[in-house]
């Protein structure tokens, strides 16, 4: 199990490298420059190349069904549930196979609404109780899984043919 950050613009790496290192967990901190991470063999830093999509590409390539996805990219939180992953957004709303339609549909309504001047403006300020919620959701998920893992029996040996 590991965490990939979708770390441009994040409001809570801070919060991620703290619940990681409580679990022992690699945090994948994937953006289109270098940036500024705690000395610690579980953080990893990767810098992508400059293009579109180019640190989505990178997390949606690697990603796992063990893993969890940190995005408020609705796009990659989709490539991420193909993949298998669980994936969270930094206000702890998590996203699922029966949420990402509706999420990809409203951004999709916002967009044309923003460029159409009927509405302006991002999503509200964050929070200390959007950052309470995404450490509650964090460590739920992260308990979710582990829980999974055990009750995964291990694989049987091949059999001599």
């Amino acid at each position: 199990m590991e965490l990939y950050l979708d770390a441009d613009g994040c409001p809570v790496k801070d919060e991620t490298y703290k619940v990681a290192r409580r679990y022992g967990l690699t945090v994948h901190v994937v953006a289109n420059a270098a940036l500024r991470v705690p000395p610690d063999p579980l953080i990893v830093m990767v810098v992508v190349k400059h293009g579109f999509d180019a640190a989505d590409d990178w997390i949606a390539e690697r990603i796992g069904p063990e893993d969890i996805a940190i995005t408020a990219d609705i796009p990659l939180a989709e490539r991420c549930l193909i993949r298998g992953a669980r994936v969270l957004g930094p206000r702890g709303e998590p996203f699922s196979e029966d949420s990402i339609g509706e999420a990809l549909a409203t951004r999709a309504l916002m967009e044309m609404l923003r460029q159409g001047g009927t509405i302006g403006g991002g999503p509200p300020p964050f929070s200390a109780r959007d950052r309470s919620n995404y450490l509650a959701k964090l460590d739920q998920t992260i308990q979710s899984l582990k829980r999974a893992q055990r009750r995964v029996p291990p694989p049987e040996p091949p059999k001599d043919i």
